[in-house]
């Protein structure tokens, strides 16, 4: 199982949310009254260096926002967290993205989303240069399918990340575009470790049975394979080895970046050298944190505070 004995350099989108709750009907022309208005952090990357950094690991976080106010806030509320942001690149001429998330009474969601600086981020593969990877073991990447020019290369950064000496992770997200295969296919052999849910390993390899979907996973390179099952916890695949891990009872109020927060603290599990078994658990833990609040990382506390809260359970 792969070990994580420096920091983590993660490279993904970062973005704006502005989440709305609830909303279980649409009527133009018209008022509707909410519970939540909420502003926060949002995109793959920035929620899960979040959810890393929270947690008490060290997280460096390569991505693009603009130089406006929104991209001051993103930036600012990172930094105050303790994400690394030296490596973001700010845009004069594209604005920081900006999702707006709707959500139902039953935590069903609809966004709305303006990619701005998204559209120009990763144009080439990151070069791993000493200065990128000082202090860091680890390279995760977070969606490529939400950052349109890293779609075609997102195999080579990794195997770039691999050549550098650096272990590997990925966390697919959904593809609005179909590409599936085409995008996370060349990544496969280039990764320690895999986080995709149900429909996303259906999607990506035609099997609707998790473990099937593993399997497909490890023919094809990847050593470890995470599969998240929402209500019902993740299934961890490490080739030989294969368990699941319950999820914790708790009432949804918005799903918004409950996989990044559950990937992020399974990385940071592994940094702070917790078994797999542990870095699961805790990684159910930050995703139930995370959706019993409006906001992709507003429900999340520090390792201390997730150990106490699991406890509880």
């Amino acid at each position: 199982m792969i070990s994580i004995s420096g920091g983590i350099l993660c490279a993904g989108n970062l973005t704006q949310d502005i989440l709305v709750r609830p909303v279980d009907q649409f009527a133009f022309n018209t008022t509707v009254w909410v519970e939540d208005i909420v502003t926060s952090i949002g995109g793959n990357g920035a929620n899960t260096s979040f959810a890393i950094a929270k947690l008490g690991s060290r997280v460096r976080l390569l991505g693009m926002v603009g130089a406006d106010e929104a991209g001051d806030r993103v930036i600012a509320q990172l930094n105050e967290t303790g994400v690394d942001t030296t490596c973001v690149l700010r845009r004069n001429d594209l604005p920081t993205p900006v999702t707006v998330v709707v959500v139902a009474s039953d935590a069903a969601r609809m966004f709305l989303h303006r990619p701005g600086a998204s559209r120009q981020a990763f144009a080439e593969p990151p070069l791993f240069t000493a200065d990128l990877i000082s202090g860091c073991s680890h390279f995760h990447l977070a969606n490529p399918f939400a950052m349109p020019l890293m779609r075609p290369h997102a195999g080579v950064t990794l195997e770039r990340a691999r050549s550098e000496g650096l272990s590997t992770s990925l966390d697919t997200g959904w593809d609005a575009k179909g590409q599936w295969l085409e995008v996370i296919g060349p990544c496969l052999r280039f990764l320690d470790l895999l986080f995709v849910n149900e429909e996303e390993s259906a999607k990506l390899t035609g099997f609707t049975d998790p473990a099937d979907g593993a399997r497909f996973f490890h023919d094809h390179g990847t050593a470890t394979v995470v599969v998240k099952l929402g209500s019902r916890g993740c299934l961890v695949s490490d080739r030989g080895c294969q368990f699941e891990s319950p999820a914790f009872s708790i009432k949804a109020v918005d799903t918004t970046g409950a996989g990044d927060a559950f990937a992020g603290a399974f990385i940071a599990g592994l940094y702070r050298g917790l078994p797999i078994e542990d870095s699961a658990r805790l990684a159910n833990a930050a995703g139930a944190l995370s959706v019993q609040a409006a906001g992709a990382t507003t429900g999340l506390l520090d390792y201390d505070a997730t150990l106490a809260w699991m406890a509880a359970r």
